[in-house]
């Protein structure tokens, strides 16, 4: 083999073969973007978390009016129902009260997000691209160390999207929660949030990989050109999916983040079981499903538009990178 005689022939007097102009013995960075600064990392998550949320934020709203129960039984709402109430009661305004929470949250916390998981998602694997665990175990971390900065401005968002909400705006909210409630109310819903979004995102992590795998595989002559269409792609049905995994989660989430406002039950415990048990009680097994539609329809093109422009600022970042290592080798 070539490799076992070289040093036999290594000799000081040869002289070495020139190499043609295009040959680069460095290797170079992969079309996955390993080679970005952490910093570049946060800030491609960032705008693609903020681009997200700010998108589809009507659609949370009709989620949110839809699993937040009063404290009395009552019938379940289906998505036109609720939209149509929003529109004829408070105008199309009503879609987006509490956006300004969100604005707030989302860009710092994506940043932790995304970060987290390219870091850990490097780390886990040992470089093998095909490591579905590694990718689930990542994005469990990154959500953990995401939801510690969102948690407390989801909070103020979903408690300003209930119809009729007693607070004026963010800081009001900030405010009189901290005054009246302490600040342990913004976490109230922390280990749920954790909870659900911890197989949430090992779900959409993992599907997300393997469909955008499966798609390069497809027409690999033309995935670089179509790069965009596979990200939004694999992102959707990732979101999809991921979403109809955990609603009955989301659903014990937003009722511990809206507890106490506008009707809505106060739990003593705070507990995930005893606010399943109240939302069975109330309105039996199919209540754990309540907003499956809206989450789905948020997640799927919300996972869309945040994968595209996190791969877009990505490549961007690339060719940043590419074109300053070129101006510095010349």
């Amino acid at each position: 083999m070539a490799s076992d005689a070289t040093p036999k022939f290594q000799k000081p007097d040869l002289l070495a073969v020139p190499q043609p102009p295009d040959f680069h013995p460095e290797i170079t960075v992969s079309p996955s973007h390993d080679g970005l600064h952490f910093w570049q990392f946060m800030v491609a998550g960032s705008i693609a978390g903020s681009v997200e949320h700010m998108a589809m934020f009507p659609v949370d709203t009709i989620k949110t009016r839809m699993q937040a129960l009063g404290s009395c039984p009552i019938k379940s709402v289906g998505l036109r129902q609720a939209l149509g109430s929003i529109l004829r009661n408070e105008g199309p305004s009503g879609l987006y009260r509490g956006i300004g929470a969100m604005g707030l949250g989302a860009g710092p916390a994506h940043a932790v997000y995304f970060s987290v998981y390219e870091v850990c998602k490097k780390t886990f694997s040992g470089g093998n691209p095909n490591n579905a665990a590694a990718h689930a175990a990542a994005g469990v971390v990154a959500t953990v160390a995401s939801d510690a900065v969102l948690t407390p401005m989801d909070v103020v968002k979903q408690r300003l999207q209930l119809r009729s909400s007693p607070y004026k705006g963010v800081w009001d909210c900030v405010r009189r929660m901290v005054r009246e409630e302490g600040i342990g109310a913004f976490y109230a819903s922390y280990r749920t949030t954790v909870l659900m979004n911890a197989p949430f995102t090992a779900v959409h992590f993992t599907t997300y990989e393997a469909v955008k795998r499966g798609l390069m595989e497809i027409s690999p002559e033309s995935a670089s050109d179509e790069r965009w269409v596979i990200h939004a792609t694999a992102g959707a049905a990732a979101g999809a999916l991921a979403a109809a995994v955990t609603t009955p989660l989301d659903v014990v989430k937003t009722q511990l983040q809206c507890q106490g406002v506008c009707g809505c039950d106060r739990f003593i415990s705070g507990s995930i079981r005893d606010v399943l048990q109240t939302i069975v009680e109330k309105d039996g097994y199919r209540g754990l499903m309540r907003g499956w539609m809206p989450r789905m329809l948020f997640h799927a093109p919300a996972a869309a538009i945040c994968w595209s422009t996190y791969e877009a600022v990505k490549s961007f970042f690339q060719e940043l990178n590419n074109r300053s290592h070129n101006n510095n080798v010349t």
